[in-house]
């Protein structure tokens, strides 16, 4: 029997040891559309969710459909892990992102839509105001809006206007009175960002929401006089914003000029997603089609009893009159290590021993006061750290400067190439420059995605330097709702290999080795695949084996295959990974020995683990890196080595709860889909976002992943 092309390519896909990318991110996408559908989640997290997914599905089509046009537009040659070529490929890809749109709108419109009235919410157009809300309406749109507005005619006289990424835009098709039909013009009105995407009237005990493009459509008219209006059709573009700095021998103010040339970039890239509401003018979208090269299938119909994008629900969520029906987290834990110690100088306690920090269940305080106590401390004489995300007021920024007045060396590296931080960072790193601190605005070629700080301290006649390594950003923000692990020491070998290693960042200096820091580009594919080898060749040899691995993203074949190698010589695998995992599971022959699993809750999991058994001789690490091409050959990265035997329990602990979690957990199947794992019969309901805030020390200590 004859395949049709839709399922030979899923034939093809299936085949392939490798799950593609893209589509394994889209699966990361359902789990959390799968949140705002869970019943025990208010509508207020439901809208929270909703809303996540719609700025996760911008940047997928900004970065990973535009890079796809990348190789589509300029005729080069891609293959996925999936075995598809680009042009298949696309249309496997925006078939499921069709189906996704789909699903994402009708839970809307069937499961939250309704439920609003029931804490007090009604989403309304204007037709269901009375007439004095009408006229506050209207006198909202005279004097706020109406002066906003710049209606830009495309004719042929008229170049096609810039329409901006992501912003909902009006095209309203005109023709002049007694012209003929094929003289219509195409004029354009874009909805200005900074314009609340709701407009808010208060009705009894019930919160009337207008969005904002229900009272720019009721008063259009007034934008075009003395014309007749043939069709009004609310739109949405998403551009293409996926780019990467060329390598350059310089290290001058052109680098930042070229960071800079490239955000502009963003705002006239190749269109990669039309999203239009039902009603629309076709000869409006085919003249857009035709205009920016796009099929029918990027193109994301919207039903008018929905509403485009998704991510203004935020002003919802965030709406002071909801903020005690929102969940509330529990207040932060003292880290184990650190439990006793009252109002002790942290100075004097690291001097003693290593704390472990585990965010947000341990305050990120701990951090910001010792970078704000060195910089007041007169024995501190230099603070060096790595930047890639800050918070908008950081306090991090402050402290900095604050020790750059007080006299001290500060030297900081900011990552200039956050995807989406950059402007941000870019202000900030000149902030620092200004008052004398010696900024370094990342390497061209390399994203500096590991996160250091280091402190040098004199203490009468002696120098101690306190060492924090971390798989998250300095941000106190994300913080509250990331999970981080961070490490405070002032153990000799990993301030010795740290010190070496922001040498290599700021200078050119190319050590030998470390002891217990793994570093990329240069080290870490090989040394990870050493020690998955070592496993394998342990299990082969009768010996006790085990990997553990928790991180956001695996994507790298080289340690996939590695990791396959291992399973087939009998050694257990088990892997926790959030987002994107291109290594199929269970597949006979192939991985029957590795489970994976994804978390995806309350918090977003963010740490990154990895635990080896060896035979008993474990070997534990974590640090900023995931599993990653990009990680291994494209960023400066670390992974630093736990040998505190209770630190490194607990590192085994958070592996050995996110295995135990039955409330926020998917398994993947082979063919690359999930399913929500459950507590079996008579099993407890096991919420790892929940337990860590009630960590018995004892039980940490007997914590065994083996046996």
């Amino acid at each position: 029997m004859k395949l049709a092309v839709g399922d030979k390519f899923e034939s093809i896909i299936q085949k392939s040891d490798l799950v593609s990318r893209d589509l394994s991110w889209l699966k990361f996408n359902e789990r959390v559309l799968d949140q705002s559908k869970k019943e025990h989640r208010s509508i207020f997290e439901k809208l929270k969710f909703l809303a996540i997914t719609a700025s996760n599905l911008d940047e997928f089509f900004m970065i990973r459909v535009g890079s796809l046009y990348n190789y589509l537009d300029y005729d080069k040659e891609r293959i996925d892990y999936s075995g598809l070529r680009e042009e298949p490929f696309k249309a496997k890809l925006m078939k499921d992102c069709q189906q996704f749109h789909a699903e994402q709108h009708q839970h809307f419109i069937e499961n939250v839509l309704p439920r609003l009235g029931e804490e007090g919410i009604s989403l309304v157009n204007t037709s269901r105001l009375t007439a004095d809300e009408q006229e506050k309406v209207r006198q909202y749109f005279q004097k706020a809006i109406y002066p906003m507005l710049t209606p830009m005619v495309y004719d042929g006289y008229r170049t096609f206007p810039i329409l901006m990424n992501k912003l909902l835009i009006f095209g309203v098709v005109t023709t002049s009175p007694g012209e003929k039909k094929d003289m219509r013009k195409l004029s354009f009105v874009q909805i200005p960002a900074n314009i609340p995407r709701f407009f808010e009237i208060e009705r009894d005990n019930m919160l009337l929401l207008i969005p904002i493009e229900e009272v720019i459509r009721e008063n259009i008219v007034s934008l075009f006089r003395n014309v007749e209006i043939e069709a009004v059709s609310l739109f949405r573009i998403t551009r293409n914003g996926d780019f990467t700095l060329e390598e350059s021998e310089d290290m001058d103010a052109n680098f930042l000029e070229e960071v800079k040339r490239k955000l502009m970039e963003r705002k006239t890239g190749r269109v990669v997603r039309i999203e239009i509401e039902e009603g629309y003018s076709k000869w409006m979208l085919n003249s857009l089609l035709e205009r920016w090269n796009l099929k029918s299938d990027s193109v994301f119909l919207v039903k008018r009893s929905s509403m485009i994008d998704f991510t203004g629900f935020w002003q919802i969520v965030g709406n002071k009159k909801f903020r005690d029906r929102l969940p509330q987290i529990p207040e932060p834990v003292k880290p184990l290590s650190l439990r006793d110690e009252g109002t002790a100088d942290i100075f004097e306690i690291l001097k003693e021993k290593d704390i472990l920090l585990h965010h947000p269940y341990n305050n990120i305080d701990s951090i910001l006061d010792l970078i704000e106590k060195a910089a007041d401390d007169p024995d501190v004489m230099a603070i060096k750290m790595t930047i890639y995300r800050l918070a908008k007021e950081s306090r991090i920024t402050k402290a900095l400067l604050k020790a750059a007045e007080n006299g001290k060396h500060v030297s900081v590296l900011f990552e200039v190439k956050a995807r989406f931080d950059e402007e941000n960072n870019i202000r900030e790193a000149k902030k620092l420059q200004k008052a004398g601190c010696f900024v370094i605005y990342g390497i061209t070629h390399l994203k500096t995605h590991t996160k250091l700080l280091l402190i040098v301290r004199k203490d009468r006649n002696e120098i101690t330097r306190f060492v924090h390594l971390g798989s998250g950003n300095y941000n106190e923000d994300t913080a509250r709702l990331y999970t981080d692990i961070g490490l405070l020491t002032t153990n000799e070998v990993l301030a010795n290999d740290v010190s070496e290693f922001f040498n290599v960042i700021t200078g050119h200096s190319m050590p030998s080795q470390y002891q217990n820091l793994i570093t990329a580009p240069r080290d870490m594919r090989n040394q990870l695949i050493e020690y998955i080898e070592q496993e394998a060749e342990n299990a082969r040899n009768g010996l006790p084996s085990g990997i553990f691995i928790k991180v956001n993203s695996l994507e790298d074949s080289e340690i996939i295959y590695a990791l396959y190698r291992a399973s087939q010589a009998g050694v257990i695998i088990k892997l926790v990974i959030r987002g994107i995992c291109c290594l199929r599971p269970g597949r006979p022959g192939l991985s029957e020995n590795i489970e994976v699993i994804s978390i995806v809750g309350d918090f977003l999991e963010h740490s990154r683990i990895y635990h080896f058994h060896n035979n008993g001789q474990t070997r534990t690490y974590a640090g900023s890196a995931d599993m990653m091409v990009r990680s291994f050959d494209k960023r400066l990265e670390s992974l630093f080595k736990v040998e505190s035997p209770l630190l490194e329990k607990q590192l085994m602990n958070i592996l050995a709860f996110n295995l135990r979690d039955n409330f926020n957990s998917y398994v993947m199947q082979e063919d690359g889909t999930y399913l929500a794992k459950e507590p079996k019969n008579g099993e407890e309901v096991f919420n790892v976002h929940k337990e860590f805030f009630n960590l018995d020390p004892d039980k940490v200590m007997q914590v065994r992943l083996i046996g």
